[in-house]
């Protein structure tokens, strides 16, 4: 475990060197963020009885969105992994007394918490002071609260595990850049990342919830603020245990096939 822990806190030290490039993504998600919100609002202007959530549910949902971006951003992936493959430099790391996957796993994670630590606090700091009901609001009690510290763990850990199985693809393809696409696709539009799921119809809705990708940011936001509750809010937190155990084995499974198989030209 110490190894791991390492790995975590050099990389985690490392990313958080890049302020100039953290101040630059605040302000690119203050912009994107107001201009989210006031597209939403001329929406809500024309028919606020037509839409499922609260204007003030939604804001705080958009802002929520913004400040951890950079731990649930799908195509934030580490290019090193992908150049050791494909390059065969991948035999340096299985001669390290590690296992691989545990090694990756915790570089990838401490990479996006380096990033959403330096960005996070300005934005929640700044939207928590706007005026209502632009501003991101607390949680809608101290249930949900805890439920949301809880799923938003869960969501993470299943992004991460979800990046393991892309990186694990690069073994198998001469490029991984097509999977790489396809996943940040499938990502952003059924996590609710462009479009929240709510908004979708009720029988598109089902469909979304039996995807892995709706536990991801989607499923915390939505019990933050308080759309998601009671036993809703435990089976939504249910479901992405659930994902992430399937994702979990599934990267072991197929990572343990290829190093068996893996051929490093070269000599």
């Amino acid at each position: 475990m110490r190894k791991y822990l390492s790995f975590f806190r050099i990389r985690f030290i490392g990313g958080l060197q890049y302020r100039a490039a953290a101040w630059a993504g605040v302000v690119t998600q203050f912009a994107w963020g107001f201009m989210s919100i006031l597209m939403y609002k001329a929406f809500y202007n024309s028919a606020p009885e037509s839409f499922p959530m609260e204007f003030s549910q939604l804001t705080t949902y958009l802002w929520l969105q913004q400040a951890l971006l950079a731990m649930f951003m799908p195509w934030l992936f580490d290019s090193e992994i992908f150049d050791n493959i494909i390059s065969g430099n991948v035999a340096y790391e299985l001669c390290r007394p590690c296992d691989l996957y545990n090694m990756w796993f915790v570089k990838n994670a401490a990479t996006r918490l380096a990033n959403t630590v330096l960005r996070c606090i300005p934005i929640i700091v700044v939207a928590a002071f706007l005026p209502y009901p632009y501003n991101m609001s607390l949680p809608a009690g101290w249930v949900q609260g805890i439920l949301f510290i809880v799923s938003v763990i869960l969501g993470f850990s299943l992004l991460v595990s979800i990046s393991m199985l892309v990186y694990i693809s690069a073994f198998y393809t001469l490029s991984a850049d097509g999977i790489k696409i396809l996943t940040v696709t499938l990502i952003e539009f059924f996590s609710g990342a462009v479009i929240p799921i709510p908004f979708f119809p009720d029988s598109v809705q089902t469909v979304f919830h039996l995807l892995p990708f709706a536990s991801l940011q989607n499923t915390p936001f939505l019990i933050y603020v308080g759309y998601t509750i009671g036993s809703d809010a435990l089976i939504s937190v249910a479901v992405q245990a659930f994902w992430l155990i399937v994702t979990l084995v599934a990267g072991r499974l197929l990572i343990k096939r290829a190093v068996k198989k893996v051929v490093v030209q070269g000599g």
